[in-house]
């Protein structure tokens, strides 16, 4: 999936219901480059809606070409703005307002702007993207700095710059307004956005039921309780607790930060913190966790019902992950990733689907005695998710189910002592799973260069030969579960030395052992 570049921080939002009125004869039809530098009168009172998804759906590339495409005078469709009261809102254009914001700011995401909007506290991965992208504009354009030295000294500057620098003072963007109240412009808003460019489900979802718990926890741990703050209707008491809960979700699901080619099987739980997909992931995430639909979810209105959202799901995930005494610490690499590195969102929720069931019909003992040959086996035929995902399709509602009924089933048989031979013969007569293909999880490729996918499943292939194991149930450790256990205990005389320490799971260590 191509990198995207956070440009959230360039335009605040507002709520659209704040100082209503006012009129839009005193603004022109068009608006110029400078009007978008921050000591400009128009910048400072740009706003867009506060249930408005991420602007963050643009690439480096897109972004280059669209500042290229300006300066070119290039056909660019009209920015749709509504005036409420001081404020000038961006019904639709925000992409491309903020590109051009970015370039004079100079802030793709790692700014000034950038930094005091996220209070500093910026993911290594949204710098890189900031900087890749800075450098693909300034080698295709020059900065926004280049250029206006270029218009001030002519002689002195690139040539390329100077002609640039000309165009921008005749270039202009188009504008159209939205006349009426707050009714008409969030109206206009979901229609426009449906239309030219269709909001993904999920994100219209979360537009449309931006008051409910499920959809501001979701907000809240996409970005660590940083950034825009959808609960800020909330006590402060509530607000902080939102941020706390919020942060630590975060670092359990995102922590350590994914980079490929997968040089480590040190991965997180949930793939990519900056992706497209994030958002959809912790709402089917936070949904499942608290077993409601979207239909049974009412709005909060005082921060109560997203705090009780967010310990429940932090509760569920330290089970999967963590150092808490109950973290199971489920590796990524056997639950939550494919043979090639690739994450897989529909196993996550199979396996959140799986834990509560271990829960509920207290059998987490038994599947920790059977955890290695479960581990095992779907390790040797780490192609069961992605034909179970293919067959039943993705989702909360969809695949998920079918791979934890596949689990429960594979966990029955293990516990039965049933062979891995025995065990895919009874499979293959399954009425549900009777299609699956049990073929060796590593296989060649026909490839001819070495491709990110290949570069980690050569990586994954050999890691997997020696993994680090509990020496309780011999199932795969990982970095962000892992406890020191005294091989004999202390209260029989065991001493702290490295010859008495043995690396376990947390519940394995806690709970499992004792």
């Amino acid at each position: 999936m191509p990198q995207q570049v956070n440009l959230d921080a360039l335009i605040p939002r507002e709520d659209f219901a704040i100082n209503e009125g006012g009129s839009t004869s005193q603004f022109g039809q068009t608006i110029q480059i400078r009007d978008l530098e921050e000591g400009s009168f128009f910048y400072p009172i740009l706003r867009k809606p506060d249930f408005q998804r991420e602007t963050a759906d643009w690439t480096p590339d897109k972004i280059s070409s669209f500042i290229e495409s300006y300066i070119s005078g290039d056909l660019i469709p009209a920015i749709i703005l509504w005036q409420s009261g001081v404020n000038i809102f961006v019904i639709d254009g925000g992409h491309r307002l903020s590109a051009l914001i970015a370039w004079v700011s100079d802030d793709y995401g790692d700014g000034d702007i950038s930094r005091q909007f996220f209070e500093h506290q910026i993911s290594d991965e949204q710098k890189k993207i900031a900087e890749k992208t800075r450098k693909e504009v300034s080698k295709k354009i020059g900065s926004y700095k280049d250029l206006q030295h270029a218009a001030r000294y002519p002689d002195r500057a690139n040539q390329e710059h100077v002609e640039k620098a000309k165009k921008l003072g005749f270039t202009a963007l188009q504008l159209q307004w939205v006349t009426g109240d707050a009714e008409k412009a969030e109206e206009s808003f979901f229609k426009i956005n449906q239309h030219a460019a269709p909001i993904d489900k999920t994100e219209l979802r979360l537009l449309n039921s931006r008051q409910k718990p499920n959809a501001i926890a979701s907000r809240a741990i996409i970005r660590a309780g940083k950034g825009h703050k959808y609960w800020s209707s909330f006590s402060l008491e509530a607000q902080d607790t939102i941020e706390e809960l919020s942060n630590h979700i975060n670092n359990l699901l995102f922590s350590p930060t994914f980079q490929t080619p997968i040089k480590t099987l040190d991965l997180p739980v949930a793939g990519k913190g900056y992706s497209a997909g994030s958002l959809n992931l912790l709402l089917d995430l936070i949904n499942l966790a608290n077993n409601k639909t979207e239909s049974q979810v009412s709005n909060d209105l005082d921060g109560s019902e997203t705090i009780n959202f967010l310990k429940t799901t932090k509760r569920i995930l330290s089970r999967i992950t963590g150092q808490h005494p109950s973290s199971l610490g489920l590796h990524p690499i056997v639950y939550f990733y494919s043979v090639s590195g690739r994450y897989q969102p529909t196993s996550f929720l199979a396996a959140i689907e799986f834990v509560k069931w271990l829960d509920q019909h207290k059998k987490l003992k038994q599947f920790i005695s059977a955890r290695e040959g479960f581990e095992n086996f779907m390790l040797q035929y780490k192609s069961i998710p992605n034909q179970i995902t293919n067959k039943f399709g993705s989702g909360a509602k969809k695949g998920h189910r079918r791979l934890f009924e596949f689990y429960v089933k594979l966990l029955n048989l293990k516990l039965e002592g049933t062979s891995d031979t025995d065990i895919v013969e009874n499979i293959s007569k399954d009425d549900i799973f009777g299609f699956l293909q049990f073929s060796p999880s590593f296989t060649k490729t026909n490839e001819s260069s070495f491709s990110n996918n290949v570069k980690s499943t050569a990586f994954i292939q050999e890691a997997l030969k020696n993994p680090i194991r509990c020496q309780i149930c011999q199932g795969l450790i990982h970095k962000n579960s892992t406890s020191f256990d005294h091989i004999q205990r202390k209260e029989n005389g065991g001493t702290g030395s490295a010859e008495n320490a043995q690396l376990a799971h947390p519940y394995c260590n806690s709970t499992y052992k004792n």
